[in-house]
């Protein structure tokens, strides 16, 4: 074609992403006739994903069923380490892509089996970007800050806290060796997000964990309610 005006564009990535949307639409109420709540847990590498999860845990016993699906570009560290803690786990590998989106996860879910858990836990792979671009059909995100990496995360990366219910700020025992202000971060994302509620943890030493565990559990619990 000699005029330009005449080339089709075609916009690739706003098209993926709105057929993710419709998909991820589908997924959740796939989900919630069976009963399952999941949670898309998303942060940088390195903040504490996985020792969030240990940490909640125990207040998790006895009082629902629930197993995670860990996404990582290679490796099954992570799988490994719920299963040791007794927590059904399996690995999710990505291929080189930096994010999951909804037919991912469906993938991922056929595979957890018969346990019929109350909640699935979606481990993202570690990236403040790519993860929080599509919608995996979860009924909750959930996002993780570290105290080392800087309380002006909300700020450069501000997609993540727009799309994220809950912002848990981890190892909140390190505060008196970095210069992180727990204040500012908190308010940086809820200016981002005013609905996002703020949970200040220390996966260590278990500080905080048990008031995000009922969080959760009061959300499951508000899910079935409303089915």
């Amino acid at each position: 074609m000699d005029n330009k005006d005449e080339i089709k564009i075609i916009e690739l990535k706003e098209s993926i992403l709105e057929d993710n949307d419709r998909d991820a639409d589908v997924l959740r109420s796939e989900l919630k006739s069976r009963g399952i709540f999941l949670i898309n847990l998303m942060s940088a590498p390195g903040s504490g994903k996985t020792s969030t999860l240990l940490s909640l845990a125990p207040f998790f016993k006895d009082r629902l069923k629930w197993a995670v699906m860990e996404a990582d570009i290679d490796s099954d560290v992570d799988a490994r380490t719920m299963i040791a803690a007794g927590i059904p786990s399996i690995q999710l590998h990505t291929g080189g892509m930096c994010h999951l989106d909804a037919d991912m996860t469906r993938q991922g879910i056929r595979e957890i089996g018969d346990i019929s858990p109350d909640l699935v836990v979606l481990e993202n792979i570690g990236n403040l970007v790519c993860p929080a671009e599509f919608d995996t059909g979860a009924m909750l995100n959930m996002t993780v800050l570290s105290v080392p990496e800087g309380d002006d995360k909300p700020v450069k990366y501000p997609l993540m806290y727009q799309k994220s219910d809950i912002m848990v700020i981890n190892k909140i025992d390190t505060l008196p060796i970095f210069d992180f202000d727990p204040d500012a971060a908190e308010a940086a994302a809820k200016k981002l997000n005013p609905a996002i509620k703020v949970f200040r943890i220390s996966a260590k030493t278990g500080e905080g964990t048990e008031k995000l565990a009922n969080y959760i559990i009061s959300e499951i619990n508000h899910a079935k309610a409303v089915k």
